[in-house]
């Protein structure tokens, strides 16, 4: 496995300036699983959880992805206690979806009266005043989608959002919202087993958008890596890890674990420099 070091001692070019202002380093943190079974309810160990957070921040990570739909409210909550007041920390979450323990479903919202409420439980849970990145988490089929955007227009204009970003979109939904707000990011599922968006990927490189695959890993289903792994004295997942770094420089991984020990692996990925042979061999 490659060896774990620290991206905050690193002269690295694997920044990238969100919304054109803010630098993060492009390797990032998913923290959707510091929640319970099915993303429901608190983890077993809220400490746990917790020192997996303070640990991915000890070793360079300054960009943590969540959303108030996880847990609902726990991941949120668990980063404010872990980690404000946030210092060289980017925090981005999302508005849009709710949770059903019911069934275990994501139904959506994006009335507006529904994304201010949530948006007041984010700021309390993240114990800030303003939300770095906030995102619209998924389409409402019953909401215009320019009008969903607008209510995330009016939150940056109130001064409770710094930048405003979209997921789950279509390169035309995402030239709706441009119309409305500026996007700093967008958020779609991508990985090397799954470049359905790589139309929205070849936009968010032309317009300078950052562009966070969520399920980086996919299924993790990676055994075809194993030949590159060996060569680099990686995992496969590092591989997958290291092949989203170099595919695109507006790229933004953000792989979620729960692990102290998966977070360090995870870290050690933006160490690895692949080949175009390699590449070659990956992508095909």
């Amino acid at each position: 496995m490659v060896v774990l070091h620290s991206m905050a001692t690193e002269n690295r070019s694997d920044t990238f300036d969100i919304g054109g202002e803010d630098t993060v380093h492009r390797l990032g943190y998913g923290a959707m699983r510091l929640t319970g079974e099915e993303i429901i309810g608190p983890p077993d160990d809220e400490e746990e959880a917790k020192e997996v957070l303070h640990r991915a921040t000890e070793l360079g990570v300054d960009f943590i992805d969540t959303a108030d739909s996880y847990g609902p409210a726990v991941s949120e909550r668990l980063i404010g206690e872990a980690l404000a007041p946030y210092e060289d920390v980017f925090v981005a979450t999302k508005g849009g979806l709710w949770r059903d323990d019911r069934d275990g479903s994501w139904p959506r919202c994006g009335q507006p009266g529904y994304i201010r409420n949530s948006i007041l439980g984010s700021l309390d849970r993240l114990k800030v005043d303003t939300i770095d990145l906030y995102q619209y988490h998924r389409p409402d089929p019953d909401m215009d989608y320019a009008e969903a955007v607008e209510t995330f227009a009016d939150l940056k204009d109130e001064g409770k959002v710094n930048h405003v970003g979209v997921s789950n979109v279509s390169v035309e939904q995402l030239e709706t919202a441009r119309d409305v707000v500026e996007i700093a990011t967008v958020q779609n599922q991508y990985n090397i087993g799954d470049r359905e968006h790589e139309a929205v990927l070849d936009y968010c490189e032309e317009h300078d958008i950052g562009f966070i695959p969520w399920a980086p890993l996919g299924s993790g289903d990676l055994d075809g890596l194993d030949e590159v792994a060996d060569n680099h004295s990686a995992t496969p997942y590092q591989v997958g890890l290291a092949w989203l770094l170099q595919h695109s420089p507006v790229m933004l991984p953000i792989p979620g674990t729960s692990s102290v020990e998966h977070v360090e692996e995870n870290i050690a990925a933006s160490d690895i420099d692949l080949t175009d042979e390699e590449i070659e061999t990956i992508e095909s």
